[in-house]
């Protein structure tokens, strides 16, 4: 870059990455009155930049694939599904059907709790990993549990569909719809915790602070991904029936359907998943290289 260095510049020589090698371009100086009074000392990129720049594209890819795990979270069905069933604990007292989401929300603490503080020690003994288990890892196990979730959740909206003849609540205890509450909740303690911790091994300090942004943008962006589903399901699954499977009843549609489809799609999502853990795997491994 010459004789003279330009200011914000790292000493240490930059990483030539071999997937996006081009965006060094961006430090090539072509101005060789930079450093003179009157020139724009900020038409040429600093390597930091440039290099944050880099560490941004890389999470990019890993980061999409957690989208799919957070439009499974706020699928309100369950609700629809607890209205339908016997939420009676005792004679005196039911449940309210938007409280189920609470099995959901104490899975989350109390898994972190426990992997935090018993988990950790006894598996960084063998993993030799000071989280116990790698980011990338936690994160994949999260889309694993969302899967097994969702056919849980077709499994028991089958049954309960089958034994539901009306409007009237059917005899079918509205417990049932816990284990795939908490199959949900800790696939949200797996895969959100490994995305910030994540985020925060790739992303340079001077950018720390996006990693709880990139993990709220994943939730709006999910919450409009669930919405685009729920209305492509609805108009496709209306054509030729007067009956959607996201139907408002429940007892008339088929949410089991809807919950398969999620369960193929989230699927597909993992395989995705494993490419883009592979392919960052290969921006590390050039790094690596690089730097020695």
């Amino acid at each position: 870059m010459g004789q003279k260095q330009l200011s914000g510049i790292r000493d240490e020589p930059y990483q030539k990455d071999q997937l996006i090698w081009f965006l060094n371009k961006a430090c090539v100086v072509r101005d060789v009155n930079i450093g003179s009074p009157g020139s724009n000392p900020c038409s040429v990129p600093t390597v930091e930049k440039v290099e944050s720049l880099k560490s941004l594209i890389r999470i990019i890819p890993v980061w999409s694939s957690g989208i799919l795990l957070f439009t499974n979270i706020t699928q309100t069905f369950p609700v629809l599904q607890a209205q339908k069933m016997n939420r009676n604990i005792t004679s005196l007292f039911e449940i309210p059907a938007a409280s189920f989401s609470l099995f959901m929300l104490l899975t989350v603490t109390i898994w972190i709790l426990f992997y935090d503080r018993i988990l950790v020690p006894f598996l960084a003994k063998f993993t030799h990993e000071p989280r116990g288990l790698h980011p990338k890892t936690r994160m994949g196990i999260g889309l694993i549990l969302s899967i097994i979730a969702l056919v849980v959740s077709a499994i028991v909206e089958t049954i309960r569909r089958d034994l539901a003849n009306s409007n009237t609540p059917v005899d079918m205890s509205a417990m049932w719809l816990v284990p795939q509450l908490v199959l949900l909740g800790l696939a949200e303690a797996f895969n959100a915790i490994g995305q910030m911790e994540f985020y925060y091994s790739e992303l340079p300090k001077s950018m720390a602070s996006l990693a709880m942004a990139f993990f709220m943008v994943s939730m709006a962006v999910a919450a409009i991904v669930g919405s685009l589903i729920i209305n492509i399901v609805d108009s496709v699954t209306c054509q030729g029936s007067d009956i959607s499977w996201v139907s408002s009843d429940i007892n008339k549609g088929h949410v089991d359907y809807y919950y398969w489809l999620l369960g193929f799609l989230n699927l597909l999502n993992f395989l995705y998943y494993l490419i883009c853990c592979r392919v960052h795997r290969s921006f590390s491994s050039s790094e690596s290289r690089l730097s020695h």
